[in-house]
């Protein structure tokens, strides 16, 4: 079979990461819009957290992959699922922070209020904490909530995400194409 028969790997990765992108972004605003804190709120937190670090990077990495492997014959190299994977995570995360970056712009008042629960929290996790310390990690946090800063580290977070799990579901999943002679 010759390489022009090959369906693209990019559409199934479009469609799966601008699912994942969704669901992340419906994650937040039900959290925002029900006043859920994943900072006071731990299972809350956890639970987001398993579900955009674990669960549906594997299910949408796995369900793409697959899905690619039946569209081209029951093949899928290594390299495919890799750029699948990657590919998936890196739409994911742009959705999210351009999405984030619009609702602080919008919101202005949210980084704020976040910080002044996080102070809290932080106080209440460890009370031996000076107010330098405690000013110094605000600080970076409110660093890091700069879209200049969070949007390039949200994107190399989720590239490195898609990276790994995409290397564990590649090697389960690939099914090579022979090569004939």
């Amino acid at each position: 079979m010759n390489e022009m028969s090959t369906p693209s790997a990019m559409k199934p990765a479009m469609q799966f990461g601008i699912l994942f992108g969704v669901i992340m972004v419906l994650e937040f605003i039900i959290g925002y819009s029900m006043n859920i804190d994943p900072a006071t709120n731990k299972t809350y937190g956890l639970v987001i957290n398993l579900l955009n670090y674990l669960i549906l990077p594997i299910a949408l990495i796995t369900m793409a992959c697959n899905g690619f492997k039946k569209s081209n014959g029951g093949f899928v190299s290594f390299g495919q699922c890799l750029k699948i994977g990657v590919i998936i995570c890196l739409i994911a995360g742009l959705i999210y922070a351009i999405f984030f970056t619009v609702f602080t712009l919008i919101f202005p008042e949210f980084i704020p209020e976040l910080m002044e629960k996080m102070k809290t929290v932080m106080l209440e996790q460890n009370s031996e904490m000076t107010d330098e310390q405690l000013d110094m990690a605000i600080s970076m946090t409110e660093k890091f909530m700069n879209p200049v800063i969070m949007v390039p580290v949200t994107l190399l977070m989720f590239a490195f995400i898609g990276l790994i799990w995409s290397l564990i579901i590649g090697a389960v999943v690939k099914k090579e194409r022979p090569v004939s002679l």
